[in-house]
């Protein structure tokens, strides 16, 4: 099973900056036991929200070509606890991207009220790292992307341009 730490993408501009909510909800079975009777979003599933909102963001800049990983967390600082009925807002800006990876600045509101602020480094998998074993494959990050609305509400590196679907989706 694999998990994702976001609900949608609310803004996706090709390769520069991407927001996305997560909908801290009861429903969650990891809630129950952290913590049993004052449920808090734990901060590392928040940062692994943050990581897949501007993960996805590089990896369709990249036509899916690359497999990305949050390869350091440089700076994650919490000013507060997200709860059940929250809905946290993630922000992320992409700083610089060449062929080894690439940077973010994120953060992560509530409302209007800074919940967080993070700068992560990515970095691309070597294609021959796993031998045979495929990780995500191109019908994952189809699925991914349409899930997540981003070809519904993508733009273009202008800002303005709606977003092409890549040739490599539109066989599949």
């Amino acid at each position: 099973m694999r998990w994702y730490w976001f609900d949608r993408y609310t803004e996706f501009v090709r390769g520069k900056r991407a927001t996305s909510v997560k909908c801290v909800s009861l429903a969650e079975p990891h809630l129950h036991d952290h913590f049993m009777y004052y449920p808090i979003m734990p901060h590392a599933l928040v940062i692994e929200g943050v990581a897949q909102t501007g993960g996805l963001l590089i990896c369709e800049y990249k036509n899916c070509q690359e497999k990305v990983i949050l390869a350091k967390l440089v700076k994650a600082i919490f000013y507060c606890e997200a709860v059940p009925g929250d809905v946290l807002t993630y922000h992320a800006e992409v700083q610089y991207m060449n062929e080894n990876g690439a940077s973010i600045t994120a953060t992560s509101h509530i409302g209007d009220k800074l919940h967080a602020e993070f700068e992560m480094m990515f970095a691309y998998l070597d294609h021959n790292e796993f031998g045979d074993k495929e990780l995500f494959g191109i019908k994952d990050y189809k699925h991914l992307f349409f899930n997540f609305h981003v070809y519904e509400i993508g733009k273009e590196e202008d800002g303005v341009t709606p977003i092409s679907i890549p040739e490599c989706f539109k066989n599949i």
